[in-house]
């Protein structure tokens, strides 16, 4: 027996979404937390992989990084066919992972960059090499569209502690010093019964966000897939306050609908797929 379907209508495509990141084999984080939210959320993903883990809920055990020259062949292969509306960057291990990175965003002249300074997973490890941080500021800060750190990220790049609310103001302002055009704070690891991120734009945009915390074991690959959420809505067409402030919303979905289930022995991840949305569909113009 044989099927067929109708074929696609002339002139339209999906929205398309790059995930330059590393590869959770617990499929929590990473490219997986990626994939799984781009789908989510109705875009079409696609992924550039920078380093292989051996990783579970309870911690990562081994990274093996993609040599750069194959690194750069897997995006030209993407953006020279498919095409791309929006990119996420996750996981850069070495500084040579970095350049290669920025090469091909300044060669493929690829907009709505967010980027996400990946240096410690949830468990704690470290994944980020020594002399990595200070090539990422300077070669990918002022090619993203936002940057979006964590606190323990962002006390990291400043140098100095972050360990209560009222910091996040003057510790966005100073972020965006570093050249970046905006910066999203994330404030989750701070104690209280709100989760508070600040976004701020070097156009004066200052703008706070808060909701109720969620308590749960399974956070593991929340900041892959609020920073892969906002590319995703930026693909969709939105502005960066508007994806900014539904990838929020679809996190704490995700992170609600995944606080009952146990999946390993560590932290667990969120639930991605809670709500799924049909891929969209626009016209075929570039």
């Amino acid at each position: 027996m044989t099927f067929s379907s109708p074929a696609a209508p002339v002139g339209q495509r999906y929205a398309r979404v790059l995930s330059i990141a590393g590869s959770d084999s617990g499929g929590g984080a990473g490219i997986q937390a990626d994939l799984k939210t781009f789908s989510a959320l109705g875009c079409y993903g696609m992924t550039a992989i920078t380093a292989l883990t051996a990783q579970n809920t309870c911690g990562v055990r081994a990274i093996h990084p993609t040599p750069p020259e194959f690194l750069q062949a897997q995006i030209d292969a993407v953006v020279e066919d498919i095409g791309v509306d929006a990119v996420k960057i996750g996981m850069l291990h070495s500084p040579e992972t970095v350049r290669v990175v920025a090469a091909a965003l300044r060669r493929h002249r690829l907009r709505h960059v967010v980027l996400d300074p990946v240096m410690v997973a949830t468990s704690g490890d470290r994944l980020m090499a020594e002399g990595t941080v200070g090539v990422l500021v300077r070669e990918l800060f002022p090619l993203a569209e936002v940057v979006t750190p964590n606190l323990d990220e962002a006390a990291w790049l400043l140098g100095r502690p972050l360990a209560e609310g009222a910091a996040l103001d003057a510790a966005a302002t100073d972020l965006l010093a570093l050249g970046a055009p905006a910066m999203l704070l994330k404030g989750g690891h701070l104690p209280g019964d709100q989760v508070v991120d600040v976004l701020a734009r070097s156009d004066g945009l200052r703008q706070r966000f808060a909701s109720p915390r969620i308590p749960s074991p399974n956070v593991h690959g929340t900041g892959c897939t609020l920073s892969s959420a906002i590319a995703a809505h930026l693909a969709l067409g939105l502005d960066l306050p508007q994806a900014v402030a539904q990838a929020r919303a679809y996190i704490l979905g995700a992170i609600a609908a995944g606080a009952g289930v146990q999946t390993g022995q560590g932290h667990g991840p969120l639930n991605h797929g809670f709500a799924p949305v049909a891929q969209h569909v626009r016209p075929c113009t570039a």
